[in-house]
């Protein structure tokens, strides 16, 4: 098979508190939970409050498991290795998109360069348009929590 998915989910209330002094550990640790479950890491980056991963995806593992592994046992790394000074938890829900194999390029350069894309765009701004990229139709209860 060859199925490249973005999983996109959020800290809990969109609170600000991916540090960039251990982001790259959380990033390795979810690294290694993907290819613990026999998936391929393509891209990961984090803002303050939420994530992108891209992974090539082996489809013996639900979906929805699979997120669930990666926010239960992050979480928990989190917490055990006290990086956040606050509580720490991710938010209830992800969003997840599929991509052909000639967009890995582009896609995975997204993902590499969130800083820049969020210069002039905001990450409810960002979410939104992945959603009427892909036509997906939404019920705003489950859509990310915004806070303007």
């Amino acid at each position: 098979s060859q199925i490249y998915i973005q999983i996109v989910f959020a800290v809990k209330n969109r609170e600000a508190l991916i540090q960039k002094n251990w982001k790259d550990r959380l990033h390795a640790y979810i690294t290694g939970i993907v290819q613990g479950n026999g998936h391929k890491m393509l891209a990961i980056n984090s803002m303050p409050d939420y994530i992108h991963v891209f992974i090539g995806y082996k489809p013996t593992q639900p979906i929805p498991d699979l997120v669930e592994a990666i926010k239960t046992s992050s979480n928990r790394f989190v917490k055990e290795s006290q990086l956040s000074q606050f509580p720490f938890a991710w938010q209830r829900g992800y969003g997840a998109f599929s991509y052909s194999r000639s967009q890995l390029p582009k896609v995975a350069r997204y993902i590499e360069n969130q800083e820049l894309n969020h210069a002039n765009k905001s990450f409810r701004e960002e979410y939104l348009d992945i959603l009427r990229k892909f036509e997906v139709e939404y019920d705003e209860r489950y859509v990310f929590d915004f806070f303007d």
